[in-house]
């Protein structure tokens, strides 16, 4: 019985991270997995694949079978102490250890350690003669001793179709490959059985998907010149797995799968600040800064900053001694470092103390889907506090809008879910036709902040408005943006007789109002010179009649003083006299005393 579901574009893991309904749950708990050790492959199968059953790998020629079958064997027996077995019958054990080799896989040691068997089985299509006793009893002896000898987990049979290429008779060749698949399930080991893609079917004899518990199926295109490798898992019994195709990724560490973003919003937010690195800017949303793992979309005409806004974000997370991942996809590591000397951004001494990473190639390199899985790989050995990705907008020339905004989206939900910020800059054509990437990610964004250009009185200025900030206050203002050798400025808002002022006509309103400023200061000067000496003057008039007053008042004083004195001599003689009268004179009464004694 195959149980799965459906899922739309950017769905992956949903099904393994969340509850969905009872009988899928109970569907889990019965059916045991075995982890592959594949990057991202045990995420979309939801741990891995099923223990003890067969699982087919098919696909084209060069799309990875025999690396996928190698590495579930080498990471079983180094990872999780599975040792395996890997049967081949089209190359040669030596050929299979050289080749693995450039990925850091030393067959050799495992083999010596009997952690894993290698096994080279010559089929010659000559030799093999077609009869009704035809059966693989031989095999089965050879596989169960090598099985045997290490106690293998894993089983890899490397490919199926030599075992019947001489054989045309359909009921034998389906009979001997349940009888191989039911072997595998009756010896308990987990297999896989690589095919080769046929001509409408997924293998060559179209019997193998039939009779196999699990199908992946592995597919190398090639659009526009840019080869890239997906993956599909067609069938999973008894398990709910992802239908969509994976990108997939061979680099010299094996096989990394990239999942398809989450179908459900439920990302932890944060409600911490981070500044831009530019304090006039950070003035802007309430003088904080942007949230901790949000996106932001730096976006404008060329050469209105955008790279410099990106770089000082960066620069301000190395100073904050967090790591900061840089994809550049116009210019090299070196140059974005050069050029930001100018501003006063020394981005070299955080690259030699690691905080600081490049990763820097051409948006053609890659197709879509593999950018994504490069990206994602960086990220997860790097792990970034901050991640900046300059330009988005070459990503068209690789794909369609539909395709770059279902990149970009994955992109989001990729680092929102590690909470990781990460700032997107875009290039806007003209003034006129925003720019594709612009329609395509500014939905997706927590904030944008557009650049533009003002071109007044015969100059070009650089114009900075936020257009969204999702959860914050932030201004709705166009500021002028300025790139100076001290680092990145956002003027305040300068307004003239005429509206917004920018560039020279800023700095000539500038003059203007400072010599009016002079003038006026000039003015009140003399003003105040006309009024001290007025005060001066009268200060010298208060001086001179209070000088008179006080003669005035002296001389009404001494006037006073004599009328009083006068009074108090008048009315002394008065008195004097009165008393006088009242009394005899003392010289007639002598008189008449001596007259009185002659008698």
């Amino acid at each position: 019985m195959i149980v799965s579901r459906p899922l739309i574009a950017h769905s992956d893991i949903a099904y393994m991270t969340k509850k969905n309904n009872s009988s899928n749950l109970r569907s889990e708990r019965s059916l045991k997995k075995t982890l592959t050790g594949i990057a991202g492959f045990d995420e979309i199968t939801g741990g891995g694949l099923p223990k003890g059953r067969p699982t087919l790998v098919c696909g084209e020629a060069g799309c990875g079978k025999t690396l996928f079958g190698m590495e579930f064997i080498i990471k079983g027996a180094t990872v999780y102490n599975e040792p395996g077995v890997f049967i081949a019958f089209e190359e040669k054990a030596e050929e299979l250890s050289t080749n693995v080799a450039s990925m850091g896989f030393d067959t050799n040691k495992l083999i010596a350690q009997k952690k894993i068997k290698i096994d080279y089985i010559h089929i010659d299509k000559s030799e093999i003669e077609e009869t009704g006793e035809y059966d693989l009893d031989g095999l089965f002896i050879r596989l169960g001793y090598a099985i045997d000898s290490i106690g293998a987990k894993r089983v890899v049979l490397d490919t199926v179709e030599n075992l019947f290429s001489g054989l045309e008779n359909e009921a034998i060749i389906r009979a001997e490959l349940r009888r191989l698949f039911q072997w595998l399930k009756d010896k308990n080991v987990t297999a896989i059985i690589t095919g080769e893609k046929g001509n409408g079917t997924l293998t060559r004899e179209g019997l193998e998907e039939y009779v196999s518990d699990c199908v992946v199926v592995l597919d190398h295109r090639v659009v526009n010149q840019i080869s890239t490798r997906r993956l599909r898992i067609v069938k999973y019994r008894g398990s709910v797995h992802g239908t969509n195709e994976y990108p997939f990724l061979i680099d010299e560490d094996g096989i990394s799968v990239l999942p398809v973003t989450s179908l459900k919003l439920e990302a932890k937010v944060s409600s911490t600040r981070i500044s831009t690195g530019i304090p006039s800017l950070d003035d802007m949303v309430e003088g904080k800064g942007f949230y901790k793992g949000s996106s932001i979309l730096v976006s404008g005409t060329a050469g209105t900053g955008k790279t410099s806004i990106a770089a000082s974000f960066a620069h301000e997370t190395c100073k904050r001694n967090e790591r900061c991942l840089y994809i550049a996809f116009e210019e090299s590591p070196e140059q974005i470092v050069r050029n930001m000397k100018s501003i006063g951004l020394d981005m070299g001494r955080y690259v030699k103390s690691g905080l600081l990473k490049f990763h820097a190639s051409r948006p053609t390199m890659y197709g879509l889907e593999m950018h994504l899985v490069v990206i994602s790989k960086i990220i997860r050995a790097f792990q970034p506090h901050t991640v900046v990705i300059d330009p988005i907008t070459n990503l068209i020339n690789v794909g369609t809008e539909s395709e770059v905004q279902s990149i970009l989206t994955r992109i989001i939900d990729f680092l929102q879910v590690q909470q990781i910020t990460v700032v997107f800059t875009g290039l806007t054509l003209n003034h006129v036709t925003r720019d594709q990437t612009d329609e395509t990610i500014s939905s997706l964004v927590d904030a944008w902040i557009q650049l533009k250009d003002i071109e007044v009185n015969g100059e070009r200025n650089k114009g900075l408005y936020i257009m969204k900030s999702r959860g914050m206050k932030h201004s709705n203002q166009i500021r002028e943006f300025l790139i100076t050798d001290d680092g990145l400025q956002v003027e305040d808002i300068y307004l003239g007789a005429d509206g917004v002022l920018t560039g020279s006509a800023r700095e000539a309103h500038k003059l203007q109002r400072l010599t009016e400023e002079m003038l006026h200061k000039h003015k009140l000067g003399r003003n105040d010179q006309e009024i001290e000496r007025k005060a001066r003057e009268l200060e010298f008039k208060i001086r001179t009649l209070t000088s008179e007053f006080d003669s005035i008042k002296d001389e009404l004083k001494s006037s006073y003083v004599e009328e009083e004195l006068k009074k108090e001599v008048m009315e002394t003689n008065r008195k004097e006299l009165m008393r006088m009268r009242e009394q005899p004179d003392n010289r007639t009464v002598k008189k008449t005393v001596v007259r009185k004694k002659n008698k």
